[in-house]
């Protein structure tokens, strides 16, 4: 077993992070509004929310990459310790001409220093022994070195390079030549290998395979700092958090909410805390949000009432029926009468409304809900694979492809309607398959037929903003899809028929979206001509808990074909059409 990389004795004081009133705008964009949470030492907190919630925007605050508009971050430690923050992105950004070996080296920097400073110290202390100051900085070099686990340092890192499959990678290998999942993986490992004091993870499991996953889940279950992590992993989600932070918006007053009606996701305010697993949160969320609508629902009825009472209660009695007396007296007592009484009801009804328009919840937001990968389908023209009440049509075979070093030899045949999961351990070549199979890379061995007019759609792990017209950055989401698709085919299918993006994000400049909004614009680009055979690349990977939902439930009415890869547990466990496993290159 590795080491835990901090002092995990029971009685050490260990670090804590507190967040207080946290607010975060970019541009006119508000992204986080008055967060507020605690993450004790020991505790492993997954944020969860839609894309564009903010979670990645959280994390880079609380590492100090992102300055707050308002609001505290504070990470407290032990006196004497600085405590030092590590964050994973989504974005990988290393060095391309370093090599594997350099990146590792830097990465244990920290552990070096601190073997470095405790030979230094005992130094001082062997000249005078007696001297309190060089023993007391003994001691704290000592204790910094334990807690960075210094001394077993080849021993870690091989640990963990081989836990997270990357033993046999070259270590003269620049980054410039690992593929997208050994990038992501290999920061990772350097991540751990800094041993911080807070560990903040991006979407940690994207690139992770069954054994990789097990092994990072068994170091955080160890892990004696703080753990906050956004995932939209299911199955490590309910393993590993110990409870979940909800950055969707809540029902809070629209006193308190302003002028956020209807905004949806990213328009939140504080965060709702759930402690549990998230199977028992989704059962829990869904409550939630149904109570929500009534009660809005029903405090709207009330409020219109009580503005017709305060409208109408302006008289009492007939108001066409006289006193009983033409008195000028009795004119007077039933006039004052009358007066007081309306004055004392209008007054009633008037505190109330403005009671209850003081307290009322806000509107709920609409859910952002994914059409369906069939969703321009309707004035498609019939393909190979278009008609699933048609006679089975073989569309791909491939036989025996391989590709050198990457893909094992492997014969697969595609028909129309059907669906196909690819698994396998990382390395094998789901990736590498699915790009033989869409003509991105040509096998070195093996065959593959295709039939006529059989169009190929694929959703790759690693998003792009393609730029067709050469317009250059800044460019908003519907400006891409025009470029992309063509002003005609643009016109017929909307990037808002999908579903895929928030009515408030299509003028924004794509560049600016999070990964998971790129990746959802992404998807509608391979859906918006649906092709013949649909083959989508590690789908869970970036998108929200719902629209992963969502995009599950959708496989079966997809009228072509539907190629699957990927490592996810959850898709796996529920997966009812054909599999292909491939195996690990020996």
């Amino acid at each position: 077993m590795d080491h835990v990389p901090l002092s995990s004795s029971a009685d050490s004081p260990l670090t804590h992070v507190r967040v207080d009133g946290l607010s975060v705008s970019f541009g006119t964009r508000r992204v986080l509004t008055d967060v507020s949470l605690i993450a004790p030492a020991r505790q492993r907190i997954g944020l969860i929310g839609e894309n564009g919630s903010g979670k990645s925007t959280l994390l880079a605050v609380i590492a100090g990459m992102i300055s707050p508009d308002s609001g505290t971050v504070v990470v407290s430690g032990p006196d004497g310790w600085a405590p030092r923050v590590g964050l994973l992105s989504q974005e990988i950004d290393l060095p391309a001409k370093l090599s594997v070996a350099r990146i590792l080296d830097e990465a244990e920097a920290p552990a070096r220093i601190a073997r470095e400073a405790v030979t230094a110290t005992a130094d001082a202390v062997a000249v005078d022994p007696d001297d309190p100051r060089a023993a007391s900085a003994y001691d704290q070099a000592l204790e910094n070195a334990e807690r960075l686990s210094a001394w077993d340092g080849d021993t870690r890192r091989e640990r963990l390079m081989g836990g997270l499959g990357l033993a046999g990678l070259p270590r003269d290998r620049p980054c410039g030549q690992l593929s997208g999942g050994q990038r992501s993986r290999l920061a990772l490992a350097c991540l751990l290998l800094t041993a911080p004091d807070v560990l903040l993870l991006d979407e940690p499991t994207n690139h992770l395979d069954d054994r990789a996953t097990a092994y990072l889940r068994s170091l955080l279950g160890r892990w004696p700092g703080p753990v906050l992590f956004a995932s939209h992993d299911r199955a490590f989600l309910d393993e590993v958090a110990t409870s979940l932070i909800d950055l969707d918006p809540s029902p809070l007053p629209q006193s308190v909410a302003g002028p956020l009606t209807g905004e949806g996701p990213g328009s939140g305010i504080g965060v709702t805390k759930f402690s549990g697993a998230y199977t028992d949160y989704l059962a829990d969320h869904l409550d939630a949000q149904e109570r929500w609508e009534h009660r809005y629902h029903d405090e709207q009825q009330e409020l219109k009432r009580l503005r017709a009472s305060v409208r109408d209660s302006h008289t009492v009695g007939h108001v066409d029926r006289g006193p009983r007396t033409e008195s000028r007296a009795s004119i007077k007592f039933y006039a004052d009468r009358n007066a007081r009484v309306v004055s004392r009801r209008v007054d009633d009804a008037r505190t109330r409304l403005q009671n209850l328009q003081g307290a009322q919840i806000r509107k709920p937001p609409a859910d952002l809900w994914f059409r369906g990968l069939d969703a321009a389908t309707e004035d498609h023209h019939d393909r190979a694979g278009s008609n699933p009440g048609s006679a089975a049509t073989t569309l791909i075979q491939a036989t025996e492809v391989a590709l050198t070093g990457r893909l094992a030899p492997t014969s697969l045949t595609i028909c129309s309607g059907e669906r196909w999961l690819i698994t396998g351990p990382n390395g094998s070549g789901k990736s590498t398959l699915l790009a033989v199979l869409d003509e991105i890379l040509s096998p070195t061995d093996g065959t593959i037929e295709r039939a006529p007019r059989t169009r190929i759609g694929l959703l790759a792990q690693e998003t792009t903003i393609p730029d067709p017209a050469d317009r250059g950055p800044s460019r908003s989401a519907e400006q891409v899809w025009d470029d992309v698709l063509g002003a005609e085919r643009g016109h017929a299918v909307p990037l808002a028929s999908f579903g895929l993006l928030h009515p408030r994000d299509l003028n924004r400049p794509l560049e600016v979206l999070s990964v998971g909004q790129q990746r959802r614009f992404s998807l509608a680009l391979v859906l918006a001509d649906p092709p013949d055979v649909l083959m989508l690349d590690e789908p869970t990977n970036h998108f929200s808990l719902l629209l992963v939902t969502q995009i599950e439930a959708s496989i079966p009415d997809y009228p072509g074909a539907v190629i699957v890869a990927s490592h996810d547990r959850w898709l796996r466990r529920t997966w009812s059409g054909d599999r292909l496993e491939l195996s690990e290159r020996p």
